[in-house]
């Protein structure tokens, strides 16, 4: 969700490449819950493992692999996080979900952004008797693949929140950037977006790489030249929330902004005013409740059901000025 330089992105990579050879990282070992009388398995025989399209040294998802140690720690179990060194490399994703299968864990959680890439490796794991949980992407397609149950938000409603709030502020030309086109998700939140508007948004999205914040903020800047009406934009995480907050800055215009998921640049924006909100789908619990959820089932078969289908919402809330300070000091710790 996730600025980067090119340097950055190059050791991010290796980082997450590095932590792959890793034995069990994060891990709770044996420190944690000491396990229930009676369960099927004890804890200290419990291994999980985590598969995300997002790097644990990106600031996003470095919260949700906060979680992932907590939960880890708090339930006593193992618990290994992987991820592909760039978000949108899915064959990699696949190949580290294949490696996962062949371990042959107690359970295993992944976030699904491109089902058609993504889907032939979790139904080898569903196939091979593996419990699997999916988390922040995947809403949409989570029931139908056999998975257990979904940790996340639905996002063409929180789009839609975005978009209404916008309305409400009498934005009526927008912008929604895409920094990552193959991303299901992500086309749902600007969709969303545009029926909370009640507008036609096919010609008012506006795409970059993740990896170049420059270019994504050039891109801002070219539209708002080129359409001085703008008076809107989404981004649709916070690695896009610095460019536009730039390129809104330089245009000198009164254009509403606001963005996905938080760090601490976009909730000082909210803060100072500079930003009118940002949706938070609150990725700790992301990353926490799948492994809570997958040992409770390890032990017991016990099995949340959400709304009656699976899907436990985490989100979406909004992050405003009069909540935004309170956030912070979170935030600062990896823990919002």
């Amino acid at each position: 969700m996730n600025l980067r330089t090119r340097t950055f992105a190059a050791l991010a990579g290796a980082a997450i490449i590095f932590g792959a050879c890793q034995a069990a990282t994060p891990s709770g070992g044996a420190t944690g819950g000491g396990g229930l009388d009676g369960a099927l398995v004890k804890r200290a025989d419990i291994k999980i493992e985590v598969v995300t399209h997002g790097q644990a040294i990106d600031g996003f998802w470095g919260v949700v692999r906060n979680g992932v140690k907590a939960g880890a720690s708090d339930m006593g179990v193992t618990v290994n996080y992987n991820a592909p060194a760039a978000e949108t490399d899915m064959p990699a994703m696949s190949a580290l979900i294949d490696a996962a299968v062949a371990k042959k864990p107690t359970g295993l959680v992944v976030s699904i952004p491109n089902p058609d890439a993504l889907s032939p490796a979790i139904k080898k794991a569903i196939d091979a008797g593996i419990p699997v949980v999916s988390m922040n992407s995947g809403s949409d397609v989570f029931k139908s693949l056999g998975i257990l149950a979904h940790v996340g938000q639905t996002e063409f409603e929180a789009g839609l929140g975005a978009g209404q709030r916008f309305k409400d502020a009498g934005v009526v030309n927008p912008r929604c950037f895409n920094q990552e086109v193959a991303n299901q998700a992500l086309t749902l939140r600007c969709n969303g977006f545009f029926e909370g508007l009640g507008i036609d948004g096919t010609d008012k999205i506006l795409t970059g790489k993740i990896s170049d914040p420059a270019d994504m903020q050039a891109k801002m800047t070219a539209a708002i030249q080129a359409d001085p009406t703008i008076d809107g934009i989404l981004t649709l995480g916070p690695s896009v929330a610095g460019p536009a907050l730039a390129a809104v800055a330089a245009s000198g215009k009164p254009i509403h902004l606001a963005t996905f998921d938080l760090n601490a640049d976009v909730l000082t924006a909210i803060k100072d005013g500079k930003m009118d909100f940002a949706i938070d789908q609150q990725q700790f619990l992301q990353g926490y409740l799948p492994i809570v959820i997958l040992t409770n089932y390890a032990e017991t078969k016990n099995l949340p059901t959400g709304d009656g289908t699976g899907l436990i919402m985490t989100g979406p809330g909004f992050v405003t000025a009069d909540n935004a300070a309170d956030v912070i000091a979170l935030s600062a710790k990896g823990l919002r």
